[in-house]
């Protein structure tokens, strides 16, 4: 079975538009006005019996319609500039920065305009007014500061905001954490998802980016440089190998033309250890590059220098034909 290891398609960014928010903008619109146009239309003679509830649900229908516009207004905006990003270029970091930017911005909010409109229609309510005006103080910045040490949801939110602008991953990032490998592929309001090389899914919190080191591999660009190690003999032929390095990566359009080379980097009593180094453009091509280089090594020191491969050596000692064995004689004396 052939796994393939070449990174996704960034291919979960919503859509623009959303015909779900412009309905309810109308449904929202029509109660309003319904309910301020029925008391002069004399069709519900009672209507003065119900005191100031119709305007209460009027104001609470406009508020609703206005908080819903603006955040779907904002938020279209966003997912357009997000669905115009080009994500297949093979060095797309100006790309990743400006979308995880967007992404998590618009999912902050997304749930601000959410509470800002609920606190804003419970004020209307005289019941409730207090509820609101309190739900006004808790998305405040102050409130928000308060909350971090003993609400983790809000630490996340927080973190959420510091990888937005200070961006230590970026959408499609190549990642090393938890010894897995892979790529992030979304930012939420409150984990990470990364998408492991075999297509499983490390959910993380937001937090973790913030509080523990961790490995990206695309911090700058997405070009790397991949490494590959042989035990082999003493005799391995180190310059020829050096020189088939070079012909394996020219071969081969996985490497990028930038950095190829080869070194004896330790030794042991039997073998010796050697590297080879060599560039690709992005992290799936150098993980290919690497298997290909081991590959096709493997396969020239075979057919090739059959007595570079590894092997035990043991020296014996024998006597020539007709020798006197001093040890076998003492050996005797002693029985």
């Amino acid at each position: 079975m052939c796994i393939n290891l070449h990174k996704p398609t960034f291919s979960h960014m919503p859509r623009a538009g959303g015909y779900l928010g412009r309905a309810l903008d109308v449904v929202f619109t029509l109660i309003g006005a319904a309910i301020l146009t029925i008391p002069h239309t004399g069709l519900a003679p009672d209507w003065d019996k119900l005191g100031d509830w119709p305007d209460i649900l009027a104001s609470i229908c406009f508020i609703a319609a206005t908080g819903w516009a603006i955040g779907t207004l904002v938020d279209g905006l966003m997912k357009r500039r997000l669905a115009k990003l080009n994500f297949h270029e093979a060095d797309n970091l100006k790309a990743r920065k400006t979308a995880t930017r967007l992404d998590v911005v618009r999912r902050i909010w997304v749930v601000t305009v959410g509470i800002v409109t609920v606190a804003a229609a419970l004020t209307v309510i005289p019941g409730v007014k207090q509820f609101g005006v309190s739900l006004f103080a808790s998305a405040g910045i102050a409130g928000i500061a308060v909350g971090i040490a003993a609400r983790p949801v809000l630490s996340n939110l927080i973190a959420g905001l510091q990888i937005a602008f200070t961006q230590p991953i970026r959408l499609d990032d190549a990642v090393v954490l938890e010894d897995e490998w892979g790529w992030i592929e979304e930012i939420d309001l409150f984990y990470v998802v990364v998408r492991i090389w075999d297509r499983r899914r490390l959910i993380v919190p937001l937090t973790y980016f913030i509080e523990k080191p961790f490995q990206n591999w695309t911090r700058k660009s997405a070009s790397i440089i991949g490494s590959v190690f042989w035990s082999l003999d003493y005799r391995a032929p180190v310059s020829e190998m050096r020189d088939k390095l070079t012909e394996i990566c020219r071969a081969t359009p996985l490497w990028d033309g930038d950095v190829v080379n080869l070194q004896v980097t330790d030794t042991g009593v039997n073998t010796i250890r050697i590297r080879a180094l060599a560039s690709a453009k992005n992290s799936p091509d150098a993980w290919d590059l690497r298997c290909f280089i081991r590959e096709k090594m493997i396969t020239w020191l075979q057919e090739k220098h059959p007595e570079a491969l590894p092997r035990v050596r043991n020296e014996l000692d024998t006597l020539p034909e007709g020798a006197f064995d001093g040890r076998a004689v003492q050996a005797g004396r002693m029985e």
